[in-house]
């Protein structure tokens, strides 16, 4: 219990206060002496005005540096970064030997010699100019390896996602007519294992680590990494003058890698990226977002995914920072305490996760906890929309009471986050800023490499991704006349102009060379005059770009309205009841979801409710639960437009994964499959609407 005395209720501002000078972060204790209030209070003015208190650092707004070598292809990029960092011990990249140990860096040095060694021993095994090589590992520093090398040869790097099951691997493998693979751990050995023999190009497979599958570690096709590391040291200096002569071989125009896009329907399409394509990304990005020799980075989205590719690894090592990987992706919370980043790149889910953690712990506490949150996010969002005076002091109190505690499980230091892949919801969006967290929104496709769009550091618009870049172009296409009625180029900045929503259409050097092996694809995505259609559809907002869904995505009701479901979905994932959500509604009188509850949740409710269950089905069937979930949807709904509103629901038993295929590798929702997998669910919503 929680007492305040002498303090007038209406002034909620000195009650955080007089919880904050008692020390009551984790327990709230009683506090009687307002008078020792007032005089901590009058302490901390004297602190904030002689600057004793930390100011939040501005130094980097609006600021943009060029990457700290020249560079015009991928594999001019490890040659000069050695040659700069030659004998400085300058770390490039950190990684954990075991889950006990700390981190450990690997110098420039270390970096540029395993480089050339395994150049060496690629040449040794045949690899030529413009032959694919695969790569099916999670994020880690003998990924960075092989790419660096296979680009300073003028190879093709074929990345494929570790979720990915064997006999899409066959396909991508035989598709791109690969002849190395490199693998990580005995389970993606194992699917290499099972390919191998259907795969006509491949002639071997390199294994991270050391298999505890004897069988496989004794197949001849089958080498270890480090064994093919030292074979390629010993015979580098017979390639050193040919690897060297390859790297100026390597010209903009040559393919950098093959991409395959996961896709929600059909077989994946491998995307074609030049070197021109990623450096003049990476180039653009840099100008347009500021990061340095002093930035962290931990790196947990896959690399095979063309956002972390560019943004997180290729425009990071070109600027100086240094990549820290995180042990794996379920190891992110534990990792940045410890790494301390400085930069996070990520896709929404991550906020969306940190974000619905928080709110359930407030909603779990005290009313006084509640108040304390709900004060300090009004408080950061008036700080953030740049009131100043009193509320500066009040922010500092808000940090130290909530948002500090939050700080510290990033590790203390972000001063950037980045996120991209999907729409991040408004909502969360909004209270990272009030946090103090920037999240800066940017926009792309792997077709263009894959930055089209993002927000600067300061100038950040919630609910857009921002500015085009620097050197391209973004259009909007009239869905109904096909006609362009808008663009923007990077360098038509100040632009305060606005459209009406079309396709967003993109040119520039970004833009892919075409699908590897798939004319007919290719010519779907690039028209006759150049312009890459995204299939995404947006507007301009003041010069800022604005992502409504994809047009596939878009649900046709009976009355004839178009309905984006994604706008929707991203409102409702704000909830702490709801993990996962798709609407649908298609040819209907009205919109339905079908829910993946958040089950940690649910089973304290349950528990609460003293509510007997032995399955995630059997709880979900509790008309306890069902009425709570009505209750979570009428009151969301209420924001809808009366044709957007959920007007029924049901709830399933089994979040959607990548594994039983109702997830695309990047997160991405198959709603194909779901509505093919939960027909009955969906039939049962709608049998009694009368179309």
């Amino acid at each position: 219990m929680v007492m305040f005395l002498q303090v007038r209720p209406e002034n909620l501002f000195y009650e955080m206060y007089c919880i904050f000078v008692c020390g009551m972060c984790h327990s709230l204790k009683i506090c009687v002496n307002i008078r020792l209030v007032l005089v901590h209070l009058k302490l901390h003015v004297f602190q904030i005005k002689n600057g004793i208190f930390p100011r939040l650092n501005s130094s980097t707004k609006n600021r943009v540096m060029p990457t700290i070598i020249p560079f015009e292809t991928i594999a001019d990029i490890p040659v000069n970064l050695a040659n700069k960092y030659v004998g400085n011990q300058k770390a490039a990249f950190h990684f954990k030997p075991n889950p006990t140990s700390s981190y450990t860096p690997i110098y420039w040095d270390q970096v540029i010699e395993d480089i050339e060694s395994l150049a060496s021993y690629m040449i040794h095994k045949g690899i030529a100019k413009g032959d694919r090589v695969g790569i099916l590992s999670e994020n880690r520093y003998e990924w960075a390896v092989v790419d660096l090398a296979l680009q300073m040869i003028g190879g093709i790097n074929v990345s494929l996602y570790t979720s990915l099951p064997s006999g899409q691997c066959e396909f991508i493998l035989q598709d791109s007519d690969t002849k190395l693979f490199f693998v990580s751990t005995g389970i993606q050995l194992k699917k290499a294992v099972e390919v191998f023999e259907n795969c006509e190009h491949l002639v071997e497979v390199v294994a991270f680590d050391t298999p505890k599958n004897k069988k496989h570690a004794d197949l001849e096709y089958v080498q270890l990494f480090d064994d093919v590391v030292n074979e390629g040291a010993k015979c580098l200096a017979k390639y050193k003058d040919e690897i060297k002569a390859r790297v100026k071989a390597v010209t903009p125009e040559d393919i950098s890698t093959l991409i395959y896009t996961s896709g929600t329907t059909g077989r994946p399409k491998g995307a074609m990226l030049t070197h021109h394509n990623i450096v003049s990304n990476v180039k653009a990005a840099t100008q347009h977002i500021y990061w340095d020799e002093n930035d962290r980075l931990l790196s947990f989205l896959p690399l095979c995914h063309s956002f972390e590719r560019t943004a997180g690894y290729y425009a990071m090592i070109a600027s100086g920072a240094e990549i820290y990987y995180a042990e794996s992706v379920d190891t992110v919370s534990k990792n940045m305490p410890e790494v301390k980043p400085t930069v996070m790149i990520s896709v929404p889910r991550l906020f969306e996760k940190i974000y619905n953690l928080i709110v359930k712990s407030v909603e779990e506490g005290s009313d006084t906890k509640k108040k304390i949150f709900n004060w300090a996010v009004e408080t950061g969002r008036k700080y953030a929309a740049g009131k100043r005076g009193i509320v500066s002091l009040q922010k500092k109190i808000a940090d130290k009471l909530v948002f500090d505690k939050l700080k510290e499980r990033t590790g203390g230091e972000v001063r950037l986050f980045v996120s991209g892949g999907a729409a991040l919801p408004p909502e969360i969006d909004d209270f990272f800023k009030a946090a103090g967290l920037t999240i800066l929104q940017g926009y792309g496709l792997t077709e263009t490499s894959p930055v089209m769009a993002a927000n600067r550091v300061g100038e950040e618009v919630t609910g857009v991704v921002g500015a085009v870049i620097p050197g391209v172009t973004v259009g909007i296409m009239d869905l109904e006349t096909q006609e362009v009625i808008a663009q923007i180029s990077g360098e038509d900045y100040p632009t305060t102009l606005s459209s009406e929503a079309g396709e967003i259409l993109c040119k520039g050097p970004n833009v892919m060379k075409g699908y590897w092996n798939n004319e007919e694809a290719t010519k779907e995505m690039i028209d006759e005059d150049g312009w890459l259609h995204t299939g995404d559809v947006g507007r301009f907002v003041e010069g800022n770009l604005k992502i409504t869904d994809r047009i596939k995505h878009m649900i046709v009701n009976a009355g004839g309205k178009n309905i984006y479901p994604g706008p929707i979905e991203d409102m409702f994932k704000t909830s702490k009841w709801i993990d996962q959500i798709v609407v649908v509604g298609e040819a209907q009188n009205f919109m339905a979801a079908l829910i993946v509850p958040d089950f940690e949740v649910l089973a304290k409710f349950a528990k609460d409710q003293g509510l007997d269950y032995k399955t995630n089905e059997a709880l979900i069937g509790h008309k306890e639960v069902i009425d709570m979930f009505k209750k979570e949807i009428r009151a969301f709904s209420k924001e809808l437009a009366s044709h957007e509103k959920i007007r029924d629901f049901r709830l399933l038993p089994n979040e959607f994964t990548v594994e039983t295929g109702e997830l695309t590798p990047t997160m991405k929702v198959k709603r194909r499959v779901i509505a093919e997998k939960y027909a009955a669910q969906i039939e049962d919503i709608f049998k009694d609407d009368k179309n």
